[in-house]
């Protein structure tokens, strides 16, 4: 998973030329192209744009946020693996009032729309975090962490069950009016019932999916490379099983689904919008690429010349329909 080191430039490049063709819709919210950020890789603020300029994003989806200051799960908590990562950071961030204070006036200007993820233990707190949000001068959408593995023991109440789903997204529903994204969790039998309650609960789509419980270990001294012994498995390993929960969403709800899991370039997320996806997130790769996401935005518009594809919005959903003969497959044939 480990290629050439990416350049880090002093500064973000001050603009992007985006390409029309790549523009997707997510419920109101207008995206100049399906690329995201993913929670938790790009940080609370404006960290990454010197590796990656504002406007080259669809949007940048920032750090969970939850009620209250949580100092994370103890180290170890990452750990590389062949074809991906392991990790139990456990939503460490400081809290809403310091999130509100000190990193949101950093974020307004950017031309970017903002996403702010959030998350809570209990329906009190996913109300009150909700409620602080209310008319934030700026605020693009809302996602809510429904499936976070390294907290509560990895018990992810509101994950598994659809009850408790729907419960959590209706009530931050109640407080705000801003488009909604309900983040689910893979480690369910079944992903469609969970998909369809956050969609009678409100949600303007679902972000399908979180990182699976994983476990590493050393077997000489017995000893998992987390403190947590399991924590979440992301990276590039992870995208047949994401990308079987993307279509299985796509064909239970009429609300977008973002497809999140293993993206590595422009010919992932193609197939992230074939299995239904309207939009994407990268996350992993940020990693192990910094200005992973400018490249994959750049490869989109390549990739729609050479299919000779009129805008990305012709994918969307189309596994099951025969593929358009154009004059580059002929060539290629």
């Amino acid at each position: 998973m480990t290629p050439p080191p990416s350049p880090a430039p002093a500064t973000a490049p001050v603009a992007f030329e985006n390409d029309p063709r790549l523009s997707v819709r997510i419920g109101p919210l207008a995206l100049r192209n399906p690329v995201m950020s993913a929670s938790g890789t790009f940080g609370h603020g404006p960290e990454m744009v010197r590796f990656v300029p504002p406007s080259a994003m669809g949007a940048l989806v920032l750090k969970t946020v939850t009620p209250h200051p949580r100092p994370g799960n103890p180290l170890p908590r990452i750990h590389e693996t062949p074809a991906g990562m392991l990790n139990s950071i456990g939503l460490e961030n400081k809290g809403i009032d310091v999130f509100l204070r000190d990193g949101w006036p950093q974020l307004i200007d950017l031309d970017v729309p903002v996403v702010v993820n959030i998350g809570g233990e209990s329906l009190e707190e996913y109300a009150q975090i909700a409620a602080r949000l209310r008319g934030l001068r700026g605020l693009a959408a809302v996602e809510v962490n429904l499936s976070c593995p390294n907290v509560q023991g990895g018990r992810l109440p509101f994950a598994t069950d659809p009850a408790a789903a729907h419960d959590a997204v209706a009530a931050v529903r109640e407080q705000l009016a801003v488009p909604l994204f309900a983040k689910l969790s893979p480690n369910v039998a079944r992903i469609a019932p969970i998909a369809e309650a956050v969609e009678k609960a409100g949600a303007d789509a679902v972000t399908a999916i979180n990182t699976l419980l994983g476990l590493g270990l050393d077997w000489r001294r017995r000893k998992a490379h987390l403190a947590t012994v399991v924590g979440g498995f992301s990276g590039p390993a992870i995208k047949p099983v994401a990308l079987r929960m993307v279509r299985e969403c796509a064909l239970a709800v009429k609300i977008p689904v973002i497809g999140c899991g293993g993206i590595t370039g422009a010919e992932d997320v193609m197939e992230f919008l074939v299995a239904g996806a309207t939009a994407v997130q990268v996350g992993t790769w940020s990693y192990v690429r910094p200005n992973g996401i400018l490249e994959i935005v750049r490869d989109l518009s390549r990739l729609l010349d050479e299919e000779r594809i009129g805008s990305l919005s012709e994918l969307i959903g189309t596994l099951d329909r025969p593929a358009p003969k154009s004059s580059a497959q002929a060539v290629r044939r």
